[in-house]
């Protein structure tokens, strides 16, 4: 029964796991190997074929590949910016088996700055035209603000420049540390600069500086939640609903906010058309267990503390904030998959290293 059952298989099974997707990329990796290093015929033999494979276990998979030596074809997995997916690339290149004449890569890896050029639009960017400098925030000290500049930016390119600086960054400083070591970035023309210009050469250099003082000035830095106090704040808003938010208020006062510089904002959408744009008591208590689920994942001590909470006008939304990216990543995933049969269901992840995400809830 065995044989027949094999005989009958269908030829591509559904990808619901990385070994799945290394067993089928095994499967075909001889012609893809081919493709890449002919360079012909790339994007229909090969990317139209990874591409679905890559969805069924996770959207927001993106790739580059070539030739990384002359017999080895290197295939560079992406999260093209979106910080919630990083976890996701580094796994699946971390299970990646071993493949005579592959090589596999997690993020955009950070290159010379002679080995960085790039022309879009008819547009140049590289080390003799790009150039930058930090502001200094005395309110908040730990903030990397950085403003490049581009010589050949006006009013009508502004856009192009902004999009082809970016894709630079990505690859001079290495899709990893461009996310982890600039905070806030502006791209200005050379008419709006406010300081001296500093080569974009000696970013990098600046950059691995500020982050290593960032490091060793927060080293360690832990929070206790554990005797702290929620308070309930109520609001009316302007169409006469009621919102309702349960805040760590003693939270909000802590002096070392910058040492848990990620926040996460998940939103639950549910029908509160019946009862002012709140939850119905089954929603309710549904909402409360799957918050209850949430914190038993991320705890305080592992660095993910539980700022509160928010509902109103048909949504619950939750509130952390986190030392690194990656665990609620993956939990906020874990909770969209879980129970987006119930409720619509989407998060974001973000760096806020003073939480003003949450200046509203302060009590002044």
């Amino acid at each position: 029964m065995s044989f027949l059952k094999n005989i009958f298989r269908k030829k591509d099974e559904p990808i619901k796991s990385y070994d799945d997707f290394w067993t089928w990329f095994q499967n075909n990796e001889k012609d893809f190997y081919d493709i890449v290093k002919s360079r012909q015929n790339i994007e229909k033999g090969f990317f139209d074929k990874l591409s679905p494979k890559l969805g069924e276990l996770k959207e927001g998979y993106f790739y580059l590949t070539g030739m990384f030596d002359e017999n080895t074809v290197e295939l560079v997995l992406t999260a093209d910016g979106n910080t919630k997916n990083i976890v996701f690339i580094e796994e699946l290149v971390a299970s990646a088996p071993n493949i005579n004449g592959w090589k596999f890569t997690a993020l955009k890896p950070a290159l010379n700055i002679e080995d960085v050029s790039i022309e879009m639009a008819g547009l140049k960017f590289n080390s003799e035209n790009l150039y930058f400098y930090s502001n200094d925030l005395p309110n908040y000290p730990d903030e990397i603000d950085i403003c490049i500049i581009h010589n050949d930016m006006n009013d009508d390119n502004r856009q192009q420049i902004i999009n082809g600086t970016y894709i630079f960054l990505d690859n001079y400083l290495g899709e990893l540390d461009f996310v982890n070591n600039i905070d806030n970035l502006q791209v200005i023309a050379k008419s709006e600069a406010k300081k001296e210009l500093v080569s974009i050469e000696k970013l990098k250099d600046f950059l691995n500086w500020r982050q290593k003082e960032f490091v060793e000035k927060y080293n360690g830095v832990r929070y206790d939640t554990e005797n702290d106090e929620y308070s309930m704040m109520e609001a009316e808003l302007e169409s006469g609903n009621i919102l309702l938010a349960v805040i760590n208020t003693n939270l909000l006062e802590w002096d070392r906010k910058a040492s848990h510089p990620w926040l996460a904002a998940m939103t639950l959408k549910y029908d509160g058309s019946k009862n002012n744009g709140m939850p119905n008591n089954a929603d309710y208590e549904l909402l409360g267990s799957i918050e209850d689920e949430i914190m038993l994942s991320l705890k305080d001590k592992d660095g993910n503390l539980n700022i509160g909470r928010q509902t109103a006008s048909n949504e619950r939304d939750i509130y952390f904030a986190c030392k690194d990216f990656r665990k609620v990543s993956k939990t906020l995933y874990e909770i969209q998959k879980k129970y987006g049969d119930r409720f619509e269901i989407e998060y974001d992840i973000y760096k806020d290293k003073y939480w003003q995400t949450f200046e509203r809830f302060k009590q002044h």
